[in-house]
């Protein structure tokens, strides 16, 4: 069904043009999901939008600072961290494996780390690449555990054998592996004797070890006794039962429903096939369970703003300097600016985005993206299909055909809850 299509290419990606759509839908459900989970060959879209080379971290090799320098310093991080903030919206928009690159985005909110804190871009890049290209889950959190940002974020460069600090321990058995329920406060005391040791160095712009500062001793997780390290704490809380369940139900909260649970049968299937993520995620489209969520989701505010630039076929990088600044500043009002999420649980979902002050921030975005869009000839019949919305209701109809300013056609469009409900 060319309903089904739809809903597909709007949750795997970051929202089809016109043309993906029309041509997903007549090769069919099927073919467009393989297409969309296993892409051929190497991403031509992105290869338009280079990693950017931010050099070595404003304070690498500096000691001693005046208050001036120190303000100097912090002024190049935030231009840096705008830049690299630039380039993955960019990025995204061009992407041509939009399921990939949405991946991404889904391991960013699961693995939630703020450069507000962390203060680093080069830090940020470091945990962005190895979350781009770790093969699998198990890679990924192996390499996770000890990534610098993350230690910096939970204060992990805090924990010595003398003063243990538990925050990173906490969440790596509520948030990122296990969820509440499948471990105890035992086990996360024990976990965050494993992690000591670890610092993150500005110059070599990643964690080192201290083995000074580790506790070596025995200890009891899980009912497992042993001298454990961050590494071996990870493969003892990758084996656990619970850890492929945990990861399935956190990727159908963000594709599938963020108010239904998972069907046990579908958590069941997806567990299968861990610790595979795009295979996963291939489970989860292809389940009934997924086709019956349609109409259930708001777009978080990346996924709404990215979707619009791909399908009006505006790019970030061609916007001027000014509009770039403005629409960082508008996605923070909105509270989703990329590398800040507001806390480790990463961003809300559902109808928290549906709020009166988010209404007037995105109309105004709305109005940026489209004083850069080609509205030539613009009608409600055309705007339905440019942005991939089966229908409009009669009010909304109502509304846009009452609009003569084909801008203002453009942006109560992208404003309108057919547009925002996926």
């Amino acid at each position: 069904m060319s309903d089904s299509v739809g809903l597909l290419l709007r949750r795997a990606g970051f929202g089809p043009t016109a043309v993906e759509l029309a041509a997903a839908r007549q090769s069919g459900y099927a073919a467009a999901l393989t297409g969309l989970t296993a892409p051929p060959g190497p991403d031509v879209g992105a290869s338009s939008a280079p990693v950017p080379d931010l050099g070595p971290d404003a304070y690498a090799g500096k000691r001693d600072l005046t208050y001036e320098e120190k303000v100097r310093l912090e002024d190049l991080r935030d231009a840096q961290t705008a830049q690299l903030t630039e380039w993955w919206l960019n990025r995204m928009t061009v992407a041509s494996h939009q399921a990939v690159e949405k991946m991404v985005f889904f391991w960013h909110g699961h693995w939630a780390t703020s450069v507000k804190k962390v203060r680093s871009p080069q830090l940020m890049l470091s945990q962005h690449r190895t979350l781009r290209t770790a093969t699998d889950f198990t890679v990924m959190a192996r390499r996770m555990v000890v990534d610098a940002a993350l230690n910096h974020y939970l204060d992990g460069h805090l924990n010595t054998r003398q003063a243990p600090n538990e925050n990173l321990a906490r969440e790596l058995c509520e948030l990122f592996l296990l969820g509440i329920g499948n471990y105890t406060e035992k086990d996360v005391k024990e976990a965050g004797r494993a992690l000591t040791g670890w610092r993150f160095s500005l110059t070599m712009g990643r964690s080192v070890f201290d083995p000074q500062a580790h506790d070596p001793g025995r200890k009891t997780i899980l009912g497992r006794t042993g001298n454990f390290t961050a590494q071996s704490l990870v493969d003892l809380l990758l084996a656990q039962e619970a850890c492929p369940r945990f990861v399935a139900a956190r990727l159908w909260f963000r594709y599938g429903s963020s108010t239904r649970p998972i069907p046990e049968g579908l958590q069941e299937k997806m567990a299968q096939a861990f610790p595979a993520p795009m295979a996963m995620l291939r489970v989860l489209l292809a389940d009934e369970a997924f086709q019956a969520t349609a109409g259930t989701m708001v777009k978080q505010p990346v996924e709404w703003l990215v979707g619009a630039l791909r399908q009006l076929g505006v790019r970030p990088a061609g916007l001027p300097a000014e509009t770039r600044k403005a629409v960082l500043h508008d996605l923070e009002n909105l509270g989703q600016l990329p590398f800040a999420p507001p806390n480790v649980g990463g961003w809300p979902s559902g109808g928290s985005w549906l709020t009166s002050a988010a209404a007037q921030v995105r109309l105004r975005l709305a109005g940026r993206i489209a004083a850069q869009a080609p509205v030539d000839q613009l009608t409600p019949e055309s705007l339905a299909y440019l942005l991939g919305v089966d229908r409009w209701t009669n009010r909304t109809y109502a509304v846009l055909r009452g609009t003569q300013d084909r801008r203002q056609l453009l942006t109560l469009g992208l404003a309108s809850p057919e547009y925002l409900v996926t």
